[in-house]
């Protein structure tokens, strides 16, 4: 069966989440794509979006539209050329309405699990589980008699695992894309020695054609990318726990928080990445990591507690970020949730204060923004972190151990053979997390 056969009954499973909704967006626009092609003519294109959630679906459709729309309005010179044989389509307007019509006819919304049984390609994107996982795949092959393939979007289920369990015999492997699937141009590739060869190809192909870049990971619970992130939010923590001795917690957050971002040039700091995740998300890939990995300090008591107390994060329908350990307003945290105190603690009551104590930003200093797109980008970081070695603040101080240890992540990540190399750490921390440089680099030694 070739790419475009595998490809003309889907089902995307977690279909109204914030990654499958990215995921069925992606493919939907694919196989209307293959669809339109003069030698697919007669054939029919089916993608079920399948979640449990009926009041999600409907939204989902809503956002389907939406971004069918945009992307529709993107390339509308190539849609002239797709429709080029109908000659009721004159102007862009009515292209690009019937391209979304077209899209969106190929979907079918259900909350039916029965759905998939006549699906050749399944993408899994539901709850962080293996139990879950195994359930439902394998009532799925106990129903389809199709032979279908797995892509699970998993970010820390070893593949193998589910692979063995499901009885699957190869026919699944990891495709992890990064949130907002439609936005990133990540996706970590995870096989194992029993992977069926042509999914291989396969999965090749269909990044190819969604313009994703592939970085192969090792089937190691976490992977590249939350291999390194989960470490590094760890060690946030740790920090956070060390400074609290000096400080308030709600200080204490902070400092960590903004070290990591404007010290260290990241879009954001960990602690807003923690929610921008999710808490809860963070609390079960820990989970899952701890529980197959030798390391058992990859756990962590603050997020348990901030998980007890129903401070979470994530965000909301629309895409905006929901509250965690910080309060956002209009997306910019403006508190910090104290677990002592079961409240926010508004930063401007201490910023001034607990700015003076870290000292300045070295002066060579430029925000990540002015940092990530910048041609010399090499040359204004290696005179930053030169500036900022020289400095003796507590500023320069937690962002030199922070750096270090996220360095030490990186090559241990290769050493354990997680990663087949520095580059591909990079490049996971690069384009999947937007850094404006990987942590494995010469700028701090």
């Amino acid at each position: 069966m070739n790419y475009e056969d595998k490809l003309q009954n889907v089902s995307v499973l977690g279909a109204a989440g914030k990654m499958g909704s990215g995921i069925l967006l992606l493919t939907a626009v694919e196989m209307a794509d293959m669809q339109l092609k003069p030698e697919n003519k007669g054939k029919n294109f089916i993608l079920n979006a399948i979640d449990v959630s009926p009041v999600a679906l409907t939204g989902l459709y809503g956002y389907l539209k939406t971004q069918v729309k945009k992307i529709a309005e993107k390339k509308v010179v190539q849609l002239r050329g797709m429709y080029k044989d109908n000659s009721d389509l004159i102007e862009n307007s009515e292209i690009i309405e019937q391209y979304v019509d077209d899209v969106l006819k190929l979907v079918l919304f259900s909350t039916r699990i029965e759905s998939t049984y006549d699906s050749t390609l399944i993408f899994e994107a539901i709850v962080e589980d293996s139990d879950v996982k195994v359930k439902i795949i394998s009532q799925i092959l106990e129903n389809n008699k199709r032979d279908p393939w797995f892509l699970t979007n998993t970010s820390s289920v070893p593949i193998d695992e589910l692979d063995s369990r499901s009885k699957l015999n190869g026919k699944i492997l990891g495709f992890h894309f990064y949130n907002p699937p439609a936005v990133q141009k990540l996706v970590e590739l995870i096989t194992t020695k029993k992977t069926n060869k042509d999914l291989i190809e396969f999965s090749k192909t269909y990044a190819k054609n969604l313009n994703k870049k592939l970085v192969p990971s090792n089937d190691f619970a976490g992977f590249i990318g939350n291999g390194h992130f989960m470490r590094d939010l760890l060690f946030g923590i740790k920090q956070a726990n060390e400074l609290n001795k000096d400080f308030s917690f709600a200080e204490s957050i902070y400092i960590v928080n903004r070290v990591s971002q404007d010290f260290l040039i990241r879009p954001m700091g960990i602690f807003q990445l923690m929610d921008y995740v999710g808490v809860d998300v963070c609390q079960r890939i820990l989970q899952v990591m701890s529980s197959r990995l030798s390391n058992n300090s990859l756990h962590s008591e603050l997020i348990d507690k901030l998980m007890s107390l129903g401070v979470k994060g994530g965000q909301n329908s629309d895409g905006s970020q929901k509250s965690g350990i910080l309060l956002y307003e209009k997306g910019k945290p403006v508190a910090i949730y104290d677990p002592s105190v079961k409240d926010y603690v508004h930063i401007e009551s201490f910023r001034a204060t607990v700015d003076g104590k870290l000292g300045k930003l070295p002066n060579s200093h430029k925000p990540w923004k002015d940092v990530v797109g910048n041609k010399q980008k090499d040359g204004l970081l290696r005179g930053y972190f030169d500036e900022l070695k020289s400095l003796n603040t507590l500023g320069s101080k937690l962002a030199k151990e922070y750096h270090l240890n996220s360095k030490n992540i990186g090559l241990n990540l290769v050493k354990d053979g997680i990663a087949d190399s520095d580059e591909n750490v990079n490049t996971v921390m690069l384009t999947g997390f937007f850094h404006a440089y990987g942590p494995i680099n010469n700028y701090m030694d």
